[in-house]
């Protein structure tokens, strides 16, 4: 029998020792799963680069105190054995590259709600960082809890002395509260409707427009891992854009009188111009037109004595030209044309697709609730005028619903306990201050009590105070919106000062309201407040609602 040669069998030990030599990993893990930013991530953990002691130790997971509390809780749910240090750990949640990230964590940067500052540039956000005395807030601590503040020395390196004051997460709200001035970092998702939300950069996350890209307060995180594991589920983000809805609500609209004599000279959407894009915006734009539509209206007249109001149909298209979603038809001039203008206007309504509430055919149809469904958030709108000379629907006659408030409390309780967010409004008495009265207070509370997260006054021509109340947002009247109303009252312009409320609801959630402010111009027009105009009307109004405003 011949003996292998010598090649033959060195080819033959070869291919055995490459064939038995173990791998140092296995198979390796497939990359993350990309996933755009508004998804969950399912992630698979990649690995780092492999240390000597790695595949010795037992799975455990290292979750970095950087990572905020709500991702922390989901890590934690897994199951898994915590580590006490990363060293020890066989799975990584940790910061990471802005380029490399897995999650983007969307922060905000706060004051108390009587706040008049509304916005800083990435600088002055920067220079306090420094604890720089420029800016806005200079030379005032930056509130934040410990998690935040690891995020931000990971992205911005150490704060200097003094610049950041370290609170646990359930205290920021009241510390800042009561260190007025006061700003803070927190969490997209713990935003409340006492924080007042500041712009950074032209960029707020409370907005439709908000653009991550350009916005200096993003964390980075990301999970890793030395071996395969289980998928898990991971939020890519806090800030999902298809979980915000965004709710307009105004005051008084009558296109009558000099308003609507200006808009046959100047074009029927004149009066809405400066404003028409912020209306637009907004996924819901609620308008309370007190005036009904009617075709033998006679022609304006700005000199008009006698408070009974008509508009021309045509008008129609400045509602819908600046985007109205809902109506509010609870107002004292509804029925001021009798029956015939009451139909016409609903019929009008039911041809451009706007609901309406407060108001009707008769008093169920204008008393029952109006519930919308916007990018997952149930909102309900119920409304009814205080003064029964003007509440004249009945079983069988249309007009304003008179107030009911057992049906209203029981409504709203209804609807809360089924996921609704509800949202009250009122045609109250009118008050040429802005001085809430006792009744009235009495009046809108019990909606709050209920269980409403939003009561509005739509009924005012002169602005009214706001107030937080167990666990909502009151504003007693929010002022005029399209209206001829520019004649002084006792020396003073406040008629043609007002609020529009842009309110903000998350997943579910009612996140809280930016105070919009605008002047009447041109007996019609609604412009913007300058700053100066603006910062006046708001500190006016922050301590007339008993607030000491902080600049």
């Amino acid at each position: 029998m011949k003996k292998p040669s010598i090649i033959a069998f060195a080819i033959l030990v070869s291919i055995i020792i490459n064939a038995c030599q173990p791998s140092l990993w296995g198979t390796p893990p497939p990359p993350p799963t990309f996933v755009p930013p508004s998804a969950t991530a399912t992630f698979t953990p990649s690995p780092p680069a492999p240390t000597a002691t790695s595949t010795s130790v037992p799975e455990a997971l290292w979750i970095n105190p950087a990572i905020p509390a709500s991702l922390r809780e989901t890590a934690q749910s897994w199951g898994l054995t915590l580590a006490q240090d990363k060293q020890s750990a066989t799975i990584h949640f940790d910061l990471s590259q802005k380029d490399n990230s897995q999650i983007n964590w969307i922060y905000a940067l706060v004051a108390p709600f009587p706040t008049v500052t509304d916005s800083i540039t990435r600088n002055d956000l920067r220079a306090a960082w420094s604890a720089s005395l420029s800016g806005p807030f200079g030379g005032l601590p930056l509130l934040m809890d410990e998690s935040t503040l690891a995020v931000f020395t990971a992205e911005w390196g150490e704060p200097a002395a003094g610049a950041v004051k370290v609170v646990p997460a359930d205290q920021l709200l009241n510390t800042a509260w009561n260190e007025m001035p006061s700003w803070a970092i927190i969490p997209f998702e713990s935003i409340e409707p006492k924080w007042k939300v500041l712009v950074v950069e032209d960029q707020s996350p409370i907005r439709k427009d908000f653009n991550a890209a350009s916005y200096p307060l993003v964390g980075h995180f990301s999970l890793t891992s030395v071996s395969q594991l289980p998928k898990v589920d991971l939020p890519a983000t806090n800030r999902d854009p298809s979980k915000l809805t965004t709710l307009a609500l105004t005051g008084v609209t009558a296109l009558v009188r000099a308003t609507a004599k200006t808009m046959d000279v100047k074009g029927i959407t004149y009066p809405g111009e400066d404003i028409r894009d912020m209306l637009r915006e907004a996924d819901i734009t609620h308008i309370n037109n007190e005036v009904p539509f009617y075709a033998g209206c006679p022609d304006p007249d700005p000199n008009q004595l006698k408070e009974v109001f008509c508009s021309a149909p045509r008008y129609i298209e400045l509602l819908t030209d600046i985007g109205t979603d809902v109506v509010e038809l609870s107002g004292d001039h509804f029925a001021d044309y009798g029956t015939t203008a009451m139909y016409e206007t609903l019929k009008i309504y039911n041809d451009n697709k706007l609901p309406y509430y407060g108001g009707g055919e008769n008093v169920e149809d204008g008393r029952k609730p109006l519930l919308m469904e916007v990018n997952g958030n149930k909102l309900m709108f119920i409304a009814c005028n205080i003064k029964s000379i003007y509440a004249t629907a009945t079983e069988t006659k249309p007009g304003a619903v008179p107030c009911d408030f057992d049906y209203m409390t029981e409504q709203i309780k209804l609807y809360r306990a089924q996921g609704y967010l509800p949202i009250a409004t009122f045609q109250y008495h009118e008050f040429d201050s802005a001085v809430v009265r006792p009744q009235q207070q009495i009046d809108f509370r019990l909606m709050a009590d209920a269980g409403a997260v939003v009561v509005s006054g739509s009924q005012a021509h002169v602005a009214q105070v706001m107030e937080f109340y167990n666990g909502a947002f009151i504003h007693y009247g929010l002022g005029n919106l399209f209206f001829d109303q520019m004649k002084a009252v006792g020396g003073s312009k406040v008629r043609r000062r007002e609020f529009i409320d842009r309110h903000a609801f998350y997943d579910g959630q009612y996140l809280g309201v930016e105070l919009i402010t605008t002047y009447l111009e041109d007996f019609s027009r609604p412009r913007y407040m300058n700053p100066d105009e603006r910062a006046s009307f708001l500190t006016n109004y922050f301590e007339e609602s008993g607030w000491t405003p902080a600049p």
